[in-house]
Parts: C-alpha cells; structure tokens; sequence
C-alpha cells in the first residue's frame, strides 16, 4: 500500500514539473515585420502579408541591431521577434531590430 501511495506521488510531482522543464527548451519562433502599434507593455508587428501578432514584453526581452532598449522601439521600426510557439500570450524573447525593408512591389504598366 506503501508503495501505490508513493509511486502516485512520484507520478504526480512529476506531472507537474514535466511542463515547465518542456517550456524551457520549446524551440522558437521567429516573425518579421514593422512595429504596427507599441506601449510599454506590448506591441503588434504587422508582416506586410496580412499577419499582425502581438508580444508582450518581460523584464528580460532582449533587444539587439539598431535599438538597445524596448525603450527606444518605435512604431515603424522593422523588427525580427523571437518567441516560444507555446506561450500565451506571445512572449518577445528577442527583438533584433533591422534596416528598413524596402517594398518588392513593382508597378505595372
């Protein structure tokens, strides 16, 4: 009987701690865009193609390229956001800010 109650224990800690040890090595993902809206908290990145996903920022987001600091982001600033596809809401890991992309569209007589 000893033994039932410890192995359900065992089983029990270990269905808990499982999703938190998954969430540390969840590969990321990364989306490119143009800063669409910002505030302190988040911002919506707008890919050109229809896609706009929002990221909330943490203490730690880190940000590299042409800005330093989630301070200096600022709307129209292209950007490339890493995140974990299993955080909800998505979280800004990284954010390499890069040069503006130019527009591939061509005009057609």
């Amino acid at each position: 009987m000893r033994k039932i109650v410890t192995g359900i224990a065992l089983l029990s800690l270990l269905a808990l701690l499982l999703p938190a040890l998954a969430s540390s090595d969840a590969p990321m993902r990364e989306f490119k865009g143009k800063v669409d809206k910002k505030n302190k908290k988040e911002m919506i990145v707008d890919n050109r193609q229809g896609d706009k996903l929002k990221f909330k920022f943490i203490e730690e987001s880190e940000v590299t390229g042409e800005k330093d600091s989630v301070k200096r982001l600022r709307k129209g600033d292209w950007v490339i956001v890493s995140w974990k596809m299993m955080d909800n809401p998505r979280i800004a890991y990284k954010i390499n800010v890069i040069p503006e992309v130019a527009d591939s569209a061509e005009d057609i007589d």
